[in-house]
């Protein structure tokens, strides 16, 4: 049996921590999970962890909050929580995610925690970066969206912190998928207000991770993994976007194996004009095409998991079959 760890979770009560929570509990680990609200701590309390009552803005107060007294003896962190959109300046992501995760990080190094590791973003290397297969090796360039330079920052600083007596490590996942989603929503919605289209037919290479192989890479890097490094994490199994958004959508009862398609030649410019447009404007919302889009449904991208392989010693063990099935299934109780 392996031995018993405590771990402190950020991001429990959310899609990606949820399982996260339950991973480690069934291997029998004491988590102790940070919560915002009342409702996420009865959440993360359901599901076998203590919940700590905090917020991680209050990280970048002058004066320490009183839950990071939590951190204490713990053995390592695991940090998921995160601002997520596609759309925003740079600023607002660097103080809701940056800030409060650097702050989180010294804490952790303070209270002598042996081991962080951050749940960071494939899409970091989105961008300039233009690469069909990309590895650690491979130099990220410019992200194209600000939740993604500020994800690329945040390594930047935690990676090559001075902390000797915390390793640090960042899993980078891409299109997190599962039951329980949300960002399915957006598409489902583009579908139904007749917004939805295919670029080049969906036929570019799309890479995704299901949410329990990266909850299980998570926990494996609870114990292996080298300091400062980074690691891509996907189900290995990348595939065209019409492959694998069809059956997706289709879990939700959508159908878009006739939508219409737009040549990349087209998308890529439409939506540079309308993204320029829109922040010229200064929009609270995204126009109905940006750069994002057309980089993610208009290149062929997928990451090569093999550090992950041989230094996490991590295998996806959820099939594309096997993780849409659950999801039907899921819907129809």
């Amino acid at each position: 049996m392996e031995t018993q760890m405590q771990i402190f979770v950020t991001g429990g009560s959310g899609f990606v921590g949820q399982h996260l929570v339950r991973r480690l509990v069934r291997a029998g680990h004491e988590v102790r999970a940070l919560a915002r609200t009342d409702s996420a701590a009865d959440l993360v309390g359901r599901l076998g962890a203590e919940p700590v009552l905090g917020d991680l803005a209050d990280l970048v107060n002058d004066t320490p909050p009183q839950w990071t007294s939590a951190l204490r003896g713990v053995d390592a962190v695991v940090h998921g929580a995160a601002y997520m959109a596609f759309w925003g300046p740079d600023d607002v992501f660097r103080r809701a995610n940056l800030d409060p995760t650097v702050a989180l990080h010294q804490a952790a190094a303070s209270a002598a925690v042996p081991r962080f590791v951050l749940i960071s973003a494939a899409s970091v290397s989105s961008g300039s970066q233009r690469a069909t297969v990309v590895d650690e090796r491979t130099a990220e360039g410019r992200p194209n969206v600000a939740y993604s330079r500020i994800k690329l920052e945040t390594e930047r600083v935690l990676l090559s912190a001075a902390t000797p007596t915390m390793t640090t490590v960042a899993l980078r996942p891409p299109f997190i998928w599962g039951a329980g989603m949300s960002t399915l929503d957006d598409f489902v919605a583009a579908v139904e207000a007749g917004r939805f289209s295919w670029i080049d037919n969906g036929k570019h290479t799309v890479d995704f991770v299901h949410v329990d192989n990266l909850a299980e890479a998570a926990y494996l890097a609870l114990t292996a993994g080298r300091a400062g490094r980074t690691y891509y994490v996907t189900d290995g199994t990348p595939m065209p976007a019409r492959d694998f958004f069809t059956p997706l959508l289709a879990t939700r009862g959508v159908d878009v194996s006739a939508a219409r398609s737009v040549p990349f030649a087209v998308a890529a410019p439409l939506g540079a004009l309308l993204e320029a447009g829109a922040r010229l404007l200064r929009r609270p919302e995204p126009p109905m095409l940006t750069n994002w889009i057309t980089t993610f449904m208009g290149r062929d991208r997928s990451y090569d998991i093999t550090a992950a392989r041989t230094e996490l010693n991590y295998a996806p063990s959820v099939s594309l079959a096997d993780g849409l099935a659950e999801m039907a299934d899921s819907l129809s109780h």
